[in-house]
């Protein structure tokens, strides 16, 4: 058997067979639909605990990657390979209010705004830099680097006021010359504000697990921006094919996608799942906000920029002053590195599940 566990690795025994699997089923070495190894003879074969397999191989199939079926084993369910796909009805494009969950930890954050308060003292008077200060964007790259394993420079991380904030420096930064490509449906607001800085738009057709291949294969726009996660009004989720679809057109044109990745901490799959960032950092912006996980009123989202993008970004946009409080940034940042944050997500998540199973 080709599949090693080193013991010595840092890695857990789980995930080090998690991303052989992964590796083997994305390259087609294990093909769509084939049979894996049962789990007690990958157990055996490996030196390993069955509880290890059982561990890999519920990731993959939270992942998408496998497919469960009872009393007869697990199976390949990912596939590279466009298919025939049906775009989805038009719907209504406006969500209503955020409203603060009834189970959000007030009195933590109560604590840790007293907490910021005390120990940062006079701190929170002076201006915030550009990008935003730099204890909350070092506790941005280890959250995301935990709960979605991207290894990322605090360098690369833009903190504002807001998703739609960002809408509008994107095209800042690539200009209104470039052509931006849109998910239809997709949220109302995305394309607004993109046309309300001069922006030209295209639309390409969803279908039940992300973009139309057909339309993606044919789109020569220089921007993508796409919602894998719940997108809103489709709530479509993009598959694992179509997450490396995505990434493969990116690199194939030479352009730029912006995963807008707001939903994704209380979707009802594991935090583990790929994120298209991971799969071509170097042709992602990654976008993400703390409007739904931490606090609607807050309005802080932060985006990663691609390494290469960060002279650009600095000739283009240095100047931008960064729109969040300072206090706010430093409560978030604290809230963030104690690990409050994450607990809150998992209870939610534990919760979402009970609901749904």
């Amino acid at each position: 058997m080709k599949y090693r566990i080193d013991k010595d690795a840092p890695q857990s025994a789980y995930m080090q067979l998690y991303a052989q699997l992964r590796e083997d089923i994305v390259a087609g070495a294990i093909p769509r639909g084939s049979k894996l190894p049962s789990k007690r003879l990958l157990a055996g074969e490996l030196g390993v605990s069955l509880i290890t397999v059982e561990h890999a191989y519920a990731l993959l199939c939270d992942e998408g990657y496998v497919d469960s079926r009872e009393r007869s084993g697990y199976y390949a369910a990912f596939s590279a390979a466009p298919r025939h796909e049906e775009p989805l009805p038009r719907r209504g494009a406006e969500p209503g209010p955020e409203a603060a969950p009834e189970d959000f930890p007030f009195s933590a954050l109560a604590k840790t705004m007293r907490r910021v308060l005390s120990d940062y003292d006079r701190r929170i008077l002076v201006r915030s830099p550009g990008a935003g200060c730099a204890e909350l964007r070092e506790a941005i790259a280890a959250y995301i680097a935990r709960s979605r394993g991207l290894s990322v420079s605090p360098d690369q991380i833009v903190v504002g006021s807001g998703a739609e904030a960002f809408y509008s420096l994107i095209v800042q930064l690539f200009g209104r010359e470039t052509v931006y490509a849109l998910e239809d449906p997709c949220y109302d607001r995305i394309r607004q504000v993109y046309e309300a800085n001069g922006a030209r738009c295209v639309s390409l057709p969803m279908g039940e697990d992300g973009i139309v291949s057909q339309a993606l294969s044919a789109c020569r726009a220089g921007v993508l921006h796409v919602t894998p996660f719940n997108s809103y009004p489709s709530h479509v989720t993009a598959s694992p094919g179509k997450r490396h679809e995505y990434a493969a057109w990116a690199r194939k044109n030479g352009s730029y996608l912006i995963e807008d990745d707001y939903d994704s901490e209380f979707s009802s799959v594991t935090r583990h799942i790929d994120t298209i960032c991971s799969l071509a950092p170097e042709r992602v912006l990654y976008l993400n906000t703390f409007s739904r996980t931490f606090a609607p009123s807050m309005r802080t989202a932060y985006l990663v920029l691609p390494e290469e993008l960060l002279p650009v970004y600095r000739e283009k946009l240095g100047f931008s002053a960064c729109t969040v409080p300072v206090f706010e940034q430093y409560v978030l940042a604290e809230f963030l590195t104690s690990g409050e944050l994450e607990r809150y997500i998992n209870r939610r998540r534990r919760k979402l599940r009970q609901q749904k199973g």
